[in-house]
């Protein structure tokens, strides 16, 4: 059977679309900019397909495309979160395991961006380190400290709730007679 480029294309968006719309996600904070990223990247990619150098990298290849498209959509005078607040209020009545991932996915916008794309990668993508070395063109030991680095920013990221809370706790009992 012949290939056609449509129909090559068509595989290519069914094997990495969700990747690469969770990664998007993930970095920008929204959906909507997500579809609009990865829309691009597809766009991009395709359009320099011949650059691909080795097709069993095509996801890591995909994915830096794709990081370059969520960079250029990120402004920085935008706080991420906002609309990471609103999701977490619309859902705070759900069960107590969608509130901690609703956490988890609140603290990832609190950190770097530079964190939060190891930590999704790493986890959310399952990507090997050397994959990821590749995604991100960096050397792998890089790889490595950055995800020591995220661990470390989510975990601080993922207590602040809990410090402001006992802040505001001490406060009030400061101010009570």
């Amino acid at each position: 059977m012949i290939s056609t480029a449509e129909s090559r294309y068509n595989q290519w968006v069914r094997e990495h679309y969700r990747f690469l719309l969770r990664s998007a996600w993930a970095l920008t904070g929204s959906r909507a900019i997500a579809e609009d990223v990865v829309q691009d990247c597809f766009t991009s990619a395709w359009r320099f397909r011949n650059q691909l150098r080795d097709p069993g990298m095509a996801r890591a290849w995909l994915f830096q495309i794709m990081r370059r498209h969520a960079f250029r959509h990120f402004d920085p005078a935008q706080h991420l979160q906002q609309p990471m607040d609103e999701v977490c209020e619309q859902a705070s009545h759900q069960h107590d395991a969608l509130d901690a991932q609703l956490d988890v996915v609140k603290a990832l916008a609190r950190i770097a961006p530079i964190h939060r794309e190891v930590l999704v990668l790493y986890y959310f993508d399952d990507m090997p380190t050397a994959q990821m070395a590749e995604a991100l063109d960096i050397a792998p030991g890089t790889v490595l400290s950055r995800l020591a680095r995220a661990r470390e920013a989510l975990k601080n990221a993922l207590q602040e709730p809990a410090r402001a809370s006992g802040a505001s706790v001490i406060q009030l009992r400061k101010r009570a007679p």
